[in-house]
């Protein structure tokens, strides 16, 4: 029983003990100051770099420490738009589908059996899952409200199929990896002028804007299908 529980666990620890003791280091004061290394690391060792890229975004991801904005930008600051956000999707990717297959070996085994033998309200929400599932999880993704740790973990205690949980991951997370990505194109002008990544335009109606659009297209066949129920009573 405690081998099934102790991914899980080990993630929730390094995620506590990563809030606390890396929150200062990952930042993009970081960023700044070491981006001329990181610049010359990356033109004289290309593959290298990008491998590292990729795994640290994965680690950061998978065990839910802080700075995965930071890691973003950085994608864009390296690599540029295009290759930044494949890079970006394919680290957040992999690190989602760690958290999702820890959760589910050990306490998502637990509660999906829990569900699937559960009776009134419990097994209407699973039945209601289990047909709209895909558009539930490309909710999650789309949904800017919704943390990202929370969008890896909920699906796997809920007992969603691995392949609709990655499908919809990798590419409900590319509209957002590409506004991080395309602010670490230019963070490297806002450095030079003596400012810092300004965050606050993922909330500007451009770019909040579409990202609802396509939330809504999302939830689209739920609301149909539930207004043609509603007409069959």
């Amino acid at each position: 029983m405690f081998v099934r529980h102790a991914p899980l666990a080990i993630i929730i620890l390094f995620a506590v003990v990563g809030f606390f003791t890396l929150r200062d280091y990952i930042t993009f004061d970081t960023l700044q100051q070491h981006r001329e290394a990181l610049l010359d690391f990356r033109d004289a060792n290309y593959a290298v770099m990008a491998a590292a890229f990729v795994a640290t975004y994965f680690v950061i991801v998978a065990f839910s420490l802080p700075g995965a904005a930071v890691a973003s930008v950085t994608g864009g600051f390296l690599f540029g738009l295009a290759v930044g956000t494949v890079y970006n999707v394919i680290g957040a990717s992999l690190g989602a589908f760690a958290i999702f297959l820890a959760a589910r070996w050990g306490l998502g085994r637990t509660l999906a059996a829990r569900l699937e033998a559960s009776e009134g309200t419990l097994k209407r929400v699973r039945q209601g899952l289990r047909e709209h599932e895909i558009s539930v999880l490309f909710l999650l993704r789309l949904v800017p409200a919704v943390p990202f740790f929370a969008a890896n973990l909920l699906p796997a205690l809920v007992g969603v199929k691995f392949v609709n949980f990655a499908i919809t991951t990798v590419l409900g997370i590319i509209p957002g990896a590409i506004v991080f990505t395309w602010i670490g194109v230019g963070v490297g002008e806002v450095f030079d002028r003596g400012g810092k990544p300004d965050m606050s335009l993922l909330w500007e109606p451009q770019i909040i804007g579409p990202l609802l659009g396509l939330a809504a297209l999302a939830a689209l066949p739920i609301v149909i299908k539930t207004i043609r129920g509603r007409k069959d009573i």
